[in-house]
């Protein structure tokens, strides 16, 4: 659309988010009264400004004006003034107050707040303090204001150019100046590449070295954040530096150690092999180790637990336990400290029940905890005992910037004596040193994960350290039970994993079929039809709980986006009878099935009675109503209904296909995979792995045999530079 140029008076603000990144505001222009959205995060009634931006037209409030860009000038007249302080754009002056002060000092009014705030002190009501700081506010937003009409030509939005002001104070301009790759930090969020184009439009260019030094951080970060690797061989850095850079490696090498000796990266030597690290990760990988030190060296009371208690449970139950179980149980709760890892159908639900009983015949305060919601719902359901995430156990709260942060910690540790924490593969070093300082000493602690599944989203590498480090006690259960073994997704993902191939032979088995597509198109298209038609009318499926297409990829014809595209138009398409909303080509719809792909700690939710807060990365609910006049979905998580203003709808997608990773921690009734068309480095064991273990009753490959060999062979696991099992090494040798 063309872009048009307005010039207006804010006549109100309609709405404003909470971070101020989505506001709506009626605004007078000379010939008519319009709506106009966008990030105007100081933007008050009463101010007149010129805005930049498109109309477009919203299905429920019809035409609207899409705000770009803007800038403006202070209210001039009384009436405009009246409205501008009326709206508590300065803190300390309402409506009542305002109308005194106008009254008093008409046109003169903002002038006197900025240069002669003793003479606001004669009217009543109002003492020498409170001129001061109302004249304070004011000069910060004045401050605010110029500042963003300065920024504004480096392409920095209003909501940035704040955050800027927030974090760097007044001096920002001249700061960015000097060195526009200080606005790289993570309070403000402006990527690299941003910078550097910021940069170009400088007069005068700064240092080469404070580029070469931001372009290393900002190597460390995205390894951190996008491959999950908490350190990286100096070796390969430097290179990928210099590379990415385009300058030498001995200027890397120069500018990286500035950066050690400024302590913004931290080098440490494992093997004869030099790392490098965030400080952040850093802290975190050796908290962890030094955490589970202390718990080994300071380790609960001592129990007693006899075979007798153990045949006592097996009678109890009607179970018996392999020796490996009993194993399992003895350590556990002698001990106070067990990792108990194995795949499917070898039994570790049956342990979990077995040490949980023994548990509470001690009088143990348990808490059962998992990274997800879904994994969460999972283990109470297996175990009778209500489990909560993580986030909900450390009860996690968001402090004035909105930054999470947990009010369960070591000065506030969990008040409990024993803790359960399960699916320890999807755990990233952030969340797990943060657990870990929770916990108080001599609380009994049972890690449970699957070894060879993937790694978490997030950075480290937190299950497979630990068990290699061989620091803690570990009991991995390897027997498939005979009731297990007359699963064919039992013994397939068996076979998957210890490089064999999978039985493909259609007949054979009661819960695993492979149909042959030999083109990404046609399998898309046979996945639609038995997510849609055969596998609910064979089995009594309902395809929004029971059913999950999971698929390698987002891309192409048989990834997550066009399935996805596919199966909301076959079995939730377009309807008068339900509304929907747009984000650019994209469309939710009423009765949608969505996921959340990041952490939100801002939602609120209820389920039966009780209320919380937090939606996060992974949940997965259904679209129940559309709101648009009151600016929300209701969307039912698991049960957990929410009221999700649209402003965060970006941070939904479908989810009728979602991705191997995003489905750890997760069990369906039945799982379809697509298996063909993948790309090379998605072709591996444990993705395949994986993805057929997410399934209970029924799993269904779709693709070619010969791409399914291919993730066989492929034992490549993903591979994540970590260093956790080298800081267990070096607590014991400081033991």
């Amino acid at each position: 659309m063309d872009e048009t140029t307005l010039n207006g008076t804010v006549e109100d603000i309609v709405y404003r988010n909470a971070t101020g990144s989505y506001t709506v505001i009626s605004l007078e222009t000379d010939e008519e009264l319009i709506t106009a959205v966008g990030a105007l995060p100081d933007v008050s009634a009463g101010e007149s400004i010129t805005a930049l931006g498109t109309f477009e037209y919203h299905k429920t409030y019809g035409r609207q004006f899409k705000v770009i860009s803007y800038s403006r000038t202070l209210p001039s007249d009384t009436q405009q003034i009246y409205k501008y302080l009326s709206s508590g754009a300065i803190s300390g002056i309402g409506p009542k107050r305002a109308l005194r002060i106008i009254e008093r000092f008409g046109d003169e009014t903002l002038d006197i707040i900025e240069n002669s705030p003793d003479k606001l002190s004669t009217i009543k009501g109002i003492s020498i303090n409170q001129a001061e700081n109302i004249a304070l506010n004011y000069r910060r937003q004045a401050a605010l204001r110029a500042i963003i009409l300065q920024l504004q030509k480096y392409d920095l939005t209003a909501l940035e150019c704040a955050r800027i002001y927030k974090s760097l104070g007044s001096d920002c301009v001249n700061l960015i100046k000097k060195n526009p790759y200080c606005l790289c930090s993570l309070e403000i969020g402006i990527d690299f590449e941003r910078a550097e184009s910021i940069e170009a439009l400088l007069e005068t260019k700064p240092f080469e070295s404070l580029r070469i030094e931001e372009g290393i951080l900002h190597t460390l970060r995205h390894n951190l954040n996008a491959g999950g690797h908490t350190c990286i061989p100096r070796n390969k850095l430097v290179s990928r530096c210099a590379e990415y850079l385009k300058v030498s490696t001995e200027c890397v090498e120069s500018a990286l150690e500035h950066l050690l000796e400024t302590l913004r990266a931290v080098s440490c030597v494992f093997d004869d092999n030099e790392f490098i690290f965030l400080p952040s990760s850093f802290r975190e990988e050796k908290a962890i180790a030094r955490r589970i030190g202390v718990i080994m060296r300071f380790p609960p009371v001592r129990s007693n637990t006899l075979i007798s208690d153990i045949e006592t449970i097996e009678r109890t139950e009607g179970i018996i336990f392999e020796q490996e179980q009993k194993k399992a149980i003895i350590t556990a709760v002698n001990q106070g400290l067990l990792v108990l890892t194995g795949g499917p159908g070898t039994g570790k639900t049956t342990t979990l029940k077995g040490i949980l009983s023994l548990f509470e015949k001690q009088g143990l305060d348990i808490q059962l905890a998992a990274p997800t919601g879904r994994a969460a719902q999972r283990m109470s359901e297996v175990t009778g005992r209500q489990a909560k995430t993580i986030h909900r156990l450390l009860e996690v709260q968001w402090d004035e910037n909105e930054k999470p942060y947990f009010t369960r910690n070591s000065q506030n540790p969990l008040n409990c004596n024993a803790v359960v924490l399960d699916e320890l593969s999807m755990v990233d070093i952030s969340l797990f040193a943060a657990f870990l300082d929770a916990l108080a000493l001599g609380c009994r602690l049972v890690l449970v994960g699957d070894y060879d599944q993937l790694p978490p989203v997030g950075a480290g590498n937190v299950l497979r350290d630990i068990i290699d480090s061989e620091m803690l006690p570990v009991t991995q259960l390897k027997i498939v039970f005979r009731q297990a073994l007359q699963s064919e997704i039992v013994t397939n993902a068996h076979r998957i994993i210890k490089g064999e191939l999978p039985e493909l032979e259609n007949g054979k088995g009661t819960d695993f079929f492979h149909i042959e597509r030999n083109t990404p198109l046609l399998c898309a298209k046979t996945i639609a039809d038995l997510y849609e038609k055969r596998l609910p009318a064979a089995y009594g499926f309902d395809y929004r709980s029971d059913i999950q297409v999971i698929c390698p990829s987002k891309i192409g014809e048989s990834g997550t986006r066009h399935i996805n595209a596919l199966l909301q138009n076959r079995v939730n398409p377009k309807s008068e009878k339900k509304r929907e909303y747009y984000i650019g080509s994209r469309v939710f719809r009423e009765g949608d099935k969505v996921m959340q792909i990041r952490n939100n700690y801002m939602l609120q939710w209820e389920k039966s009675g009780e209320k919380g807060e937090g939606i996060f990365n992974g949940d997965i609910g259904v679209i129940k109503k559309i709101l648009n006049s009151d600016g929300v979905f209701i969307i039912d998580f698991d049960g957990r209904i929410t009221e999700y203003p649209l402003e965060y709808a970006t941070e939904l997608e479908l989810s009728y296909a979602i991705t191997v990773h995003k489905s750890q921690g997760s069990e369906f009734k039945a799982v379809i995979i697509a298996a063909v068309g993948l790309p090379y480095q998605l072709s591996y064991r444990n993705l395949l792995y994986t993805a057929v273990t997410r399934a209970k009753q029924l799993c269904i490959t779709v693709g070619t045999s010969g791409e399914i060999a291919r993730m066989v062979h492929n034992d490549k696991k993903t591979k994540r530079y970590s260093a956790l099992k080298h800081f267990f090494a070096l607590e014991c040798e400081n033991e």
